[in-house]
C-alpha cells in the first residue's frame, strides 16, 4: 500500500481530502459554537462543549497523523484548520443576519396579510355610515369631519392606505385605524348593543 505522502497522485489526492475535511470540520465547529452561543438557550455550555470535541477529533487526528508521516504536510493541514475557524468566525454573523432579516420579512409578510383583512373590515364597517341612510340619519357625526373623532378616523383610514402592503408600520396604521373608527363610534353614540350590519 503506497505510503499517504509518498510522490504520486495517491498521496496528492489523500491530502487534497483530508485539506477537504480539516476545513469543513473546523469552519462546520466555530460556526455551531457561534450559533450556540447567539441562540443563548439553556445548556450552552454542554453545546459549546461537544461543538468543541467533535471540531477536535476530526481535525486532531488528521494534523497529527499528517505531521507524523511528513512535518510540512501536519503544518499545512493546521494552517488550514485555523485559517477556517478564522473565516468562519468572521462570516457567520452575517450569515445570521441575512437569515434573521429573512425571517423578519417572512413576519412582516404575514402580519401585513392579517391586518389588510382587518383593514377591509374596519372600512366595511365605516361604510355603513356613508352607504347606509339609516346609519346616515342615526349617527350623521360619523361622516362630520369637524367632529374631532371622525377627522382622526379620517386621517387614520388615510394613513392606513398609504402604508398598504409592505411597509413594516401597516399592521400598526390599521391598530390605529381601528382604534379611531371605535372612538368615533363612542363619540357618535353608537350603542355596544346596536345590531349593524355589515356592507359587503
Amino acid at each position: 500500500m503506497p505510503s499517504l505522502f509518498e510522490s504520486g497522485p495517491v498521496a496528492l489526492w489523500q491530502l487534497l481530502a483530508l485539506a477537504v475535511v480539516v476545513v469543513c470540520a473546523s469552519g462546520a465547529s466555530v460556526y455551531l459554537i457561534r450559533k450556540h452561543v447567539a441562540a443563548a438557550s439553556d445548556g450552552l455550555a454542554d453545546a459549546v462543549f461537544w461543538d468543541v470535541f467533535a471540531g477536535l477529533a476530526i481535525v486532531a487526528p488528521a494534523v497529527i497523523l499528517s505531521a507524523l508521516a511528513a512535518p510540512w504536510a501536519g503544518l499545512l493541514l493546521g494552517v488550514l484548520a485555523v485559517a477556517a475557524a478564522a473565516v468562519s468566525y468572521f462570516w457567520t454573523p452575517r450569515v445570521f443576519s441575512r437569515r434573521e432579516a429573512r425571517r423578519a420579512s417572512r413576519d412582516i409578510v404575514a402580519s401585513n396579510e392579517a391586518a389588510a383583512a382587518r383593514h377591509r373590515r374596519a372600512l366595511a364597517r365605516w361604510q355603513r355610515y356613508e352607504l347606509d341612510p339609516a346609519h346616515s340619519i342615526d349617527y350623521p357625526a360619523m361622516s362630520d369631519p369637524r367632529q374631532t373623532e371622525t377627522a382622526a378616523l379620517i386621517r387614520a383610514m388615510k394613513a392606513a392606505e398609504q402604508l398598504r402592503g409592505g411597509d413594516p408600520g401597516y399592521a400598526a396604521a390599521v391598530d390605529r385605524l381601528e382604534q379611531a373608527l371605535a372612538d368615533a363610534e363612542r363619540a357618535a353614540g353608537v350603542g355596544q348593543d346596536t345590531p349593524l350590519h355589515i356592507i359587503e
